[in-house]
């Protein structure tokens, strides 16, 4: 049992939201280039994954950054 919970500051917050976002952002965008049979449209989706792909990493990496700064 903890007596003692460290709340995390309100960034912390902010990206975890984003990242929850970004993760939703990205099951639509699969579920869209599942679903497209038009080759532009497979383009399309193609450079949204990639997009939301990178936002998603960028987003891990400054929360893994923020959690060591925390401990």
């Amino acid at each position: 049992m903890q007596l003692f919970v460290k709340k995390r500051p309100p960034k912390d917050n902010v990206l975890i939201s984003e990242i929850n976002k970004t993760k939703i952002a990205m099951e639509s965008a699969y579920s869209n280039f599942e679903n497209v049979v038009d080759p532009d449209l497979i383009d399309s989706c193609i450079y949204e994954l990639n997009a939301i792909q990178n936002r998603y990493r960028f987003l891990l990496k400054q929360a893994k950054a923020a959690e060591n700064n925390f401990c």
